[in-house]
């Protein structure tokens, strides 16, 4: 089995505890903001914690239809948030699952850096192409800063 992988490193004016506070509410905030790529997310399973079971709709602004994945870590104390997608047609046929790997790291400054990686776990040696590796990061980057801007804008909800 191979993998392939991409990083995400955005800075953020914010502190790391209230990055960590919206990201927590991705699913909630993402349909609002990026209606195009996330067209619903709804629990099937679980209470929103860690095991929780998910189902992402997608939007028409990708080529995917939908996609299940289990939450594996939140941790309010490190600021780190694991998630696993292991069904849907988002795995586009070569892929067993994605690893979602979050970690927010507090800065100097008061602010702090979102950094996610996300790791496609391959069924054989087939990996997705460089255009579609990059096609999700610029994806993650907007959708990260469409968050930001919404949370910047309803502080009273963070």
């Amino acid at each position: 089995m191979s993998t392939a992988s991409i990083q995400v490193e955005i800075p953020s004016t914010f502190p790391a505890e209230t990055v960590f506070k919206v990201f927590n509410h991705f699913h909630d905030i993402a349909p609002k903001v990026n209606p195009q790529v996330f067209k619903s997310i709804e629990i099937l399973e679980g209470d929103g914690g860690v095991g929780t079971i998910r189902l992402f709709t997608f939007g028409d602004g990708v080529p995917f239809t939908s996609g299940k994945f289990k939450q594996d870590v939140i941790d309010a104390s490190n600021f780190t948030y694991n998630y696993t997608f292991f069904e849907g047609d988002n795995l586009m046929g070569i892929l067993d699952s994605i690893n979602h790997l979050v970690k927010i790291v507090p800065s100097a400054d008061g602010g702090c850096v979102f950094k996610q990686t996300v790791i496609y776990n391959c069924k054989g040696d087939e990996k997705p192409s460089a255009e579609v590796l990059n096609f999700e990061k610029e994806l993650y980057e907007k959708t990260y800063n469409a968050i930001e801007t919404y949370a910047a804008a309803h502080p009273e909800a963070f």
